[in-house]
């Protein structure tokens, strides 16, 4: 019998043996070829020192080579196995073979007629779930014809202003075997209340229904901005849906805490994972001042994470997650349920790094950031459209986004093992590390008083404005490259576009005058009356947690075709406004 090949060469275990292979293996190969240099616009090659320049997208330092010595080993950082804590591997021991992640794909654009079109189409296609996507007045609680909506009516998603359009977004979806996501925060109440009054008019049980409403309303402080009410206020919203979510939607996760908009805003991953993660405690600390038990909602908490253009950090980060928010769950907060330290999240590939600059280099981009989602082991995935830096996708850009998840879920065979990946000496340490940077932020934001605080003080928006600037320079610099837009650019026609015109704006305004003239003004009046009064209870503790839950009361708003403008500004005047405390 042969001798088995490489069976005396040792396995590095120690920064001896490492030493070693540096200078009997890599000195001398450095001697005949040195190493590449950051970026192709340099265009030359570097020497050994040059290793420093060597950094993944959010900048942290890669070594040549990972060895066993590079991962901690020992019972608290040991990744465990697939479906047992601490949920490294995943929260399923067979991963994907019992069932593949959900298959969504953000949309919705125009009339609420034409989005149900849309959403048929990709339904029809072999999407798994819907992700709904709203026009900015609808995200800012306007009316399509209020003045302040003009130029903006069905242009960045659907536009939404009663209870008429929801229904007529959902026409022909049974909503007992669709899942559906919402991206919707300030006015997240108000808007499923429309949908859970668009599920029982369908007959469908309340107790059957799944989905996710983002609801995420600390994100919107930190990164994306489309705020209306002050944070204690704000909070107490949330706070609702998950006491009503706990009790009558068992199936429905009431909230998605969100790092994707804090990636796009410019975060590293490091600082994506820890904010998030800590925005998902603040959501805890305000559910138990209100009374609430830690198991009752808990399960329901659900997670939302960007996967960007550097792979295996992206996988640490989905690794390290579970990890994390595992540990926080028992030993900060005492859960005891296991499904309480389950972290469950969506994943959607990263928008900010779609460039209008040769479009369809975008595919390539989209498949690895899909593939190191569902390498992490996300529970569903929305993957973006090649024209998406342009417009809004078009049909056919929507069907390859699909066709690429489709493709690596039946094609590609990494579905088939539970955590392909772990026990990469290189995965393993960047989980670890992420895992420690965590939770050094979390120290921060501890000794700053909790997330609210620390936004009232600005910090999370002051580092991840640090970390965008630091890391346009380094492309500015061409230390980092964009494949069509700082190297290799090429000049081509635009591609065509979807193209909302004001036709949306007018058609919308059109049904808001006859659903007022049709409506009974007085049930209108009386429900806004009674939701003001609920919304104006005073608060059962200092940190604004009153007992009075407003999601009864809007329902019998939405019921009563109040508009989502209406209900906003009814809301504006309990509730107050709020004015972002600038970042030095």
């Amino acid at each position: 019998m042969p001798d088995e090949p490489f069976a005396d060469t040792p396995t590095p275990k120690d920064a001896t043996e490492k030493q070693r292979w540096e200078k009997q293996v890599l000195e001398p190969a450095l001697k005949k070829s040195t190493e590449r240099a950051i970026g192709a616009m340099s265009g030359a090659n570097i020497g050994r020192d040059s290793r420093a320049h060597f950094t993944t997208v959010s900048g942290v330092p890669v070594e040549r080579l990972y060895t066993q010595m590079d991962v901690a080993d020992d019972s608290e950082t040991s990744p465990s196995l697939p479906g047992e804590p601490p949920y490294t591997r995943g929260i399923y021991a067979n991963g994907y073979q019992g069932k593949l992640w959900t298959m969504r794909q953000f949309s919705g654009f125009a009339s609420p007629e034409e989005t149900n079109l849309r959403y048929k189409y990709l339904l029809a296609n072999g999407g798994g779930g819907l992700s709904v996507a709203f026009d900015l007045p609808t995200l800012m609680g306007c009316d399509s014809d209020d003045p302040q909506s003009e130029g903006e009516v069905g242009k960045c998603g659907v536009a939404i202003d009663s209870l008429e359009d929801m229904e007529t977004l959902f026409s022909g979806i049974n909503l007992e075997q669709t899942t559906v996501s919402m991206t919707i925060n300030s006015p997240a109440s108000v808007i499923w209340a429309m949908y859970l009054a668009v599920a029982e008019r369908q007959g469908a049980d309340w107790t059957k229904i799944s989905g996710t409403l983002q609801n995420d309303i600390l994100k919107e402080y930190i990164a994306q901005k489309e705020y209306i009410f002050p944070p204690a206020p704000s909070m107490r919203l949330v706070v609702d849906t998950l006491e009503f979510g706990s009790r009558f939607t068992p199936r429905f996760n009431p909230i998605s805490i969100s790092g994707y908009h804090i990636r796009e805003a410019g975060s590293t991953a490091q600082q994506e994972l820890a904010f998030t993660l800590y925005d998902g405690i603040e959501y805890v600390e305000w559910a138990l001042r209100r009374g609430l038990a830690i198991d009752d909602f808990a399960p329901r908490l659900s997670f939302f994470f960007n996967s960007h253009n550097d792979f295996f950090e992206e996988i640490a980060k989905f690794r390290a997650a579970r990890k994390v928010w595992y540990r926080v769950m028992t030993e900060r907060f005492g859960a005891k349920s296991p499904r309480s330290t389950w972290m469950r999240f969506h994943t959607q590939t990263a928008g900010v790094s779609l460039t209008a600059q040769q479009p369809k280099n975008n595919i390539a981009r989209v498949a690895l950031q899909a593939l190191a989602a569902v390498l992490g082991g996300t529970q569903s995935l929305h993957t973006d459209a090649y024209d998406e830096a342009l417009a809004l996708p078009t049909e056919d850009a929507a069907r390859i986004a699909l066709r690429t998840q489709q493709i690596l879920a039946y094609e590609s065979g990494v579905a088939e093992v539970a955590d392909p990946l772990g026990g990469s000496y290189f995965v393993e340490h960047f989980t670890q590390d992420m895992e420690k940077a965590a939770f050094a932020y979390f120290d921060k934001l501890d000794a700053l008083g909790g997330m609210v605080r620390a936004i009232e003080q600005g910090f999370p928006q002051k580092e991840i404005a640090d970390a965008s600037y630091a890391y346009q320079r380094a492309v500015e610099a061409g230390e980092k490259i964009i494949v069509g837009v700082n190297e290799y650019a090429v000049d081509e026609p635009a591609p065509q576009i979807l193209y909302i015109d004001e036709s949306v704006r007018d058609a919308q305004t059109a049904k808001l005058k006859r659903l007022r003239q049709e409506r009974s003004g007085e049930a209108v009046a009386r429900s806004l009356l009674a939701l003001c009064h609920a919304a104006e209870k005073e608060p059962a503790a200092a940190e604004g947690i009153s007992t009075t839950n407003t999601m009864p009361y809007l329902l019998d708003c939405v019921k009563a075709y109040a508009t989502i403008g209406e209900i906003c500004n009814a809301l504006r005047k309990v509730m107050g406004t709020y004015d972002e405390v600038s970042v030095a």
